[in-house]
């Protein structure tokens, strides 16, 4: 793995089951791409070898939260990239703590 993205999003849209609602399509968008990805109580992580593609997913983020009805859109990303090697996985991080 090269690359991974945490990605925070944030519709702005009225009521607390709009705002569920616009996220789960964000988070069916990323499943959508095949891409290995983790859903976590604030951010989605997505991983893999192709930064430009993990950059392209970041930027469609905020477009299906805006076709979902959302008046506008704010996000935080986290980015680990290393061209030249290995990152750690998903799954390195996290599944000691999930079994």
């Amino acid at each position: 793995m090269k690359a991974s993205i945490a990605i925070q999003v944030l519709p702005q849209i009225a009521g607390e089951g709009e705002v569920v609602r616009v996220v789960d399509e964000v988070i069916a968008y990323i499943r959508s791409t095949g891409l290995h990805y983790y859903v976590g109580p604030f951010e989605t992580t997505v991983e893999g070898e192709d930064y430009d593609e993990l950059m392209e997913i970041v930027k469609n983020c905020q477009k299906v939260a805006i076709d979902a009805g959302a008046e506008s859109v704010s996000a935080y990303v986290k980015i680990c990239y290393r061209p030249e090697g290995k990152i750690l996985t998903i799954d390195e991080k996290v599944s000691k703590h999930h079994q």
